[in-house]
């Protein structure tokens, strides 16, 4: 396992005056592993826009790398661009592109200029050359609306033939599944970093709903295991926190470039988990 291997942090935008301290506070305290960047979500549709600027710029302005999450669909190419030309006029440099969601209830219709996240890849290239430092999402076990394995995969390959930098990948347990994924994607053609998503296990219910929601697999044993403790939440944790440290260890001893934290805004969970895998850097 490499020594200190780069890491990087996701936030979702606060809604309110009281999550934006808390954002703050979570922030100092990881910061003590001197991730590479953290991000930002962004809503479906684009409901969490603004909150996604804001969080940015504070961060910004602290002179902290920090990266918008930016999904294009239902988007039109003026809304893009005033969204991408904000960013490089505040000096952001790196930036997460997305197909993304659309909102609930909304339609084909309200899809927009853009179809998929190739697309946005090209646009910003298009319109600001080598500025941003572009990260894409990667499924190692195939996007929930993928038609094949094969068209996610070129699908994949694509958004880097546009011009991507980088891949942070869906979460996942099974190490298996993102070796295999890297392998194809080497034979693909695409040669750039693929940084394993790392969702820490402190909640089994709220686990399901987002791995079923997001097609990502609990595998059988880490489901019957984690419903066999009820109600005992620090079962649940010391049990998650051997899964998935486990789980970060075995990426890293196979070469896995980096790992990228989905920390809900916790941020005790991932601070123990970093512990864990002594990722404390020297100050």
């Amino acid at each position: 396992m490499s020594a200190s291997p780069n890491i990087s942090f996701e936030f979702f935008p606060p809604r309110t005056s009281e999550g934006v301290e808390k954002l703050r506070v979570v922030r100092r305290e990881l910061g003590q592993f001197a991730p590479e960047f953290y991000s930002v979500t962004f809503g479906a549709g684009g409901s969490t826009r603004e909150g996604t600027l804001a969080a940015i710029t504070e961060m910004h302005g602290e002179s902290v790398a920090a990266a918008p999450h930016l999904s294009c669909v239902g988007a039109s190419r003026s809304e893009m661009r005033e969204a991408v030309q904000h960013y490089r006029d505040l000096g952001v440099r790196r930036m997460v592109a997305l197909r993304g969601d659309l909102p609930s209830g909304t339609g084909a219709l309200a899809r927009g200029d853009f179809r998929h996240a190739r697309d946005l890849v090209e646009f910003v290239r298009t319109e600001t050359g080598d500025w941003f430092t572009i990260e894409v999402a990667a499924y190692p076990e195939i996007h929930p609306q993928a038609k094949s394995p094969a068209d996610d995969l070129a699908n994949f390959a694509a958004k880097f033939a546009a011009g991507a930098d980088s891949a942070i990948t869906q979460y996942f347990y099974n190490a298996d599944a993102y070796f295999r994924f890297v392998d194809e994607a080497r034979a693909a053609g695409v040669d750039a970093p693929i940084v394993p998503g790392i969702m820490p296990i402190t909640n089994y219910t709220q686990l399901a709903r987002f791995s079923d929601g997001c097609g990502a697999e609990i595998p059988r044993w880490i489901r019957v295991k984690l419903a066999s403790f009820g109600d005992d939440n620090a079962s649940i944790r010391a049990f998650g926190l051997d899964v998935v440290a486990g789980l970060c260890e075995r990426l890293l001893a196979g070469g896995a470039p980096g790992l990228h934290f989905y920390t809900l805004n916790q941020s005790g969970p991932s601070t123990t988990l970093c512990n864990r895998l002594g990722m404390l850097r020297p100050t």
